[in-house]
């Protein structure tokens, strides 16, 4: 018996696909991010913006519930009427996925032997991510094959479903571990607030250098309603940032930086900021508390513009 498609099962079919990508994608975004923390390179700032983490979190803590939920009402309608799973549409869609799915596979396989023969470094956490990689899309690949096969059966299926779930929340808990509560999540955005309005003072006492040939002695001599700059205040606490001129070219600014500056499981994070003005290697990497940068003006780089 040959069942015509209805508009429902069209979409239901490509809906399924669809969070089935959307879910794998954010579910390999949070190992990724796990891994990195886990595992930071020398060179790389252990910080993630609440965006590269708790985005995939947000993800798949919706996605993975509506996936199984459609995922169940076609499996009813399979149930209700066999004819379905000879539709055109679900065929070529599980096609898509095996071909994906096998083309990931072959390709970290690659990755990995030529790192091997080439003689680079197999890093814990390179290893780990081809690892999330093979695990994840070979789950995939071994789910599809069994249902193209017609080999789930009640007991397989809830095999898969398990795998599925371990891996899925064992992700979320573990990108909860990274991210840390939403309180600190908060914090970390006020600290980089912070830096972002210090910066912005710092470019403008340079201005005033450059235009006056003098550092300002009061950080209200900023302001400028002209060019339309006021001095930023602590976003946290409403109250000025401390500025103090102590020198011809020297000055400090001053901030008072959240103790939160630490993820669920411990780990200190730090913010990969800009470089400053001078190029000597000064930074606006900061500790918890009050927290003053010192910064000289080097005149070479920045002359006093001729009036």
């Amino acid at each position: 018996m040959n069942t015509k498609i209805t508009a429902k099962d069209f979409f239901l079919h490509i809906a399924v696909i669809a969070l089935l990508y959307t879910g794998t994608v954010a579910l390999l975004n949070i190992l990724f991010n796990v891994i990195n923390v886990a595992f930071p390179q020398i060179t790389q700032y252990n910080y993630y913006s609440s965006s590269s983490i708790s985005l995939p979190v947000a993800t798949l803590v919706v996605v993975f519930p509506l996936f199984l939920f459609l995922a169940n009402v076609l499996r009813k309608g399979y149930m209700e009427e066999p004819a379905r799973k000879d539709y055109p549409i679900r065929k070529w869609l599980i096609y898509i996925t095996l071909f994906i799915a096998g083309g990931v596979l072959a390709g970290d396989l690659v990755t990995l032997i030529y790192y091997f023969l080439d003689g680079q470094e197999l890093t814990t956490a390179f290893l780990l991510k081809i690892l999330s990689v093979l695990v994840v899309t070979g789950c995939i690949f071994g789910y599809y094959m069994d249902d193209l096969k017609d080999r789930l059966t009640g007991t397989r299926r809830n095999i898969w479903r398990v795998v599925a779930a371990v891996l899925v929340l064992g992700s979320i808990v573990a990108g909860f571990s990274v991210l840390g509560t939403p309180q600190s999540q908060r914090a970390l955005r006020y600290d980089s607030q912070k830096v972002s309005d210090l910066q912005s003072i710092q470019w403008q006492i340079v201005n005033h250098w450059q235009q006056k040939g003098t550092l300002p002695t009061t950080i209200e001599q900023l302001q400028d309603p002209i060019s339309g700059f006021t001095v930023p205040v602590d976003p946290q606490t409403k109250a000025s940032y401390e500025y103090a001129k102590t020198g011809n070219l020297s000055f400090n600014l001053c901030a008072d930086f959240n103790k939160l500056a630490q993820t669920a499981n411990g780990s200190v994070t730090r913010i990969a900021y800009p470089e400053p003005i001078s190029k000597t290697g000064e930074s606006w990497q900061h500790e918890t508390g009050r927290q003053c940068f010192e910064r000289t003006i080097d005149p070479d780089l920045y002359p006093v513009r001729p009036r």
